[in-house]
């Protein structure tokens, strides 16, 4: 067995996705070393990360002039850039993605999060993507809203790849395993092909506590407050992605899936998205270890997954101490944190926080046309 724990990872049945793109990790060649020496499996992207990329370096400039001079507004400009970013990066991962029959080397692309209240608009954006993008090894991001769950459901059922972004509830996550064991019995029931389909689900972690936990310290600084206010910090986030997984694997083992199965549809993995640590009196790898798991996926940023290389511990833990992830949630109830409303608050901060950098994004391009326009 490899020394290297990331490439151990892949050998107890999760893969790791980097949580990261922009336009040299491709050209330098830096992601085939990524993929070759650390087994690099996938990639995602969202708003935050273009922004960046965009605004922070030079690298887009050339492009953006060129897209400009067609005409095209900042909007149309940037899915431009994208679509191009995620077509190389797709290009270079495609080995993968044959090695391992389809289950790997995808590169997601995301709907604007503006359409996260809207089906339609969304249904519209994500065959837009996916036609643009032209490769088998895309996903599309659709945010795991309420009106997000029956884009999913249609946009499975047309045969796009999906990758579903901000879920916190394990209740919302049954909806959306639900939109997708649908979406593959329509296709089944029409005869359709189900065996390139591919979807994951992506479930976050530490963004849970960072919410919780800000309530418990302000429930800790109240004269008389349970001994819980301390003791449950940096609970949260681990005991309900453990849980979610118990609904995984519960869904994906039950007669309705092996029917599915036998007509050659894969499981909708698990995701664990949000996986680096924010709280800096947690270890780095807090979440990551916690949450191996086999049939997942781990999507990490460059700092996280750099970490993991140097001395991640890689070891099946996504079902230690179950019992105990299953008292978190009635003990946070019962003194006074209502873990339905953390739930709401992170999906609408999650959506807002990606609106707000798209609109970041869009103002950085604008800005960037007009300078390369006049240079």
């Amino acid at each position: 067995m490899s020394s290297n724990p990331l490439q151990q990872l892949a050998a107890l049945g999760q893969s790791v996705w980097y949580d990261y793109i922009r336009r040299d990790l491709y050209r330098s060649g830096r992601l085939a070393e990524l993929i070759r020496d650390d087994g690099l499996a996938g990639m995602t992207s969202n708003p935050t990360i273009f922004q960046k990329a965009i605004a922070e370096t030079d690298l887009y400039d050339e492009d953006i002039r060129g897209l400009g001079s067609e005409g095209k507004d900042a909007g149309a400009i940037f899915e431009g850039l994208a679509v191009r970013d995620v077509q190389s990066a797709a290009d270079v991962f495609r080995p993968v993605y044959d090695r391992s029959g389809g289950n790997d080397g995808f590169v997601s692309i995301e709907v604007q999060p503006r359409l996260a209240g809207d089906t339609a608009g969304t249904i519209e954006e994500a065959k837009r993507l996916w036609q643009s993008c032209s490769r088998p090894n895309v996903m599309v991001k659709i945010p795991g809203t309420a009106e997000g769950v029956p884009a999913i459901r249609k946009c499975l059922s047309e045969g796009i790849n999906i990758n579903i972004t901000l879920l916190f509830s394990v209740e919302r996550y049954g909806e959306v395993m639900e939109a997708f064991l649908v979406a593959m019995e329509e296709r089944v029931s029409r005869g359709l092909p189900v065996e390139k389909i591919r979807s994951v689900a992506s479930f976050f972690v530490s963004r849970v506590d960072t919410n919780a936990d800000k309530k418990l310290d302000a429930l800790a600084g109240k004269a008389g407050s349970p001994p819980e206010a301390r003791s449950m910090r940096g609970k949260l986030g681990i005991a309900n992605a453990r849980i979610a997984y118990q609904a995984f694997e519960e869904a994906f083992g039950a007669p309705r899936f092996s029917a599915l199965r036998n007509k050659g549809v894969a499981v909708q993995r698990p995701l664990w998205a949000s996986t680096s640590t924010k709280d800096p009196t947690f270890p780095d790898l807090y979440y990551v270890e916690a949450l191996i798991a086999p049939n997942s996926v781990d999507t990490m940023p460059p700092e996280t997954f750099e970490a993991y290389r140097d001395h991640g511990n890689p070891r099946i833990r996504i079902r230690e101490d179950l019992e105990g992830a299953r008292n978190v949630l009635p003990t946070l109830r019962r003194i006074g944190i209502d873990t339905d409303a953390i739930f709401r608050e992170l999906e609408r901060e999650g959506i807002q926080k990606f609106a707000d950098s798209f609109d970041a994004l869009l103002r950085a391009v604008a800005e960037k046309e007009k300078a390369v326009r006049v240079a």
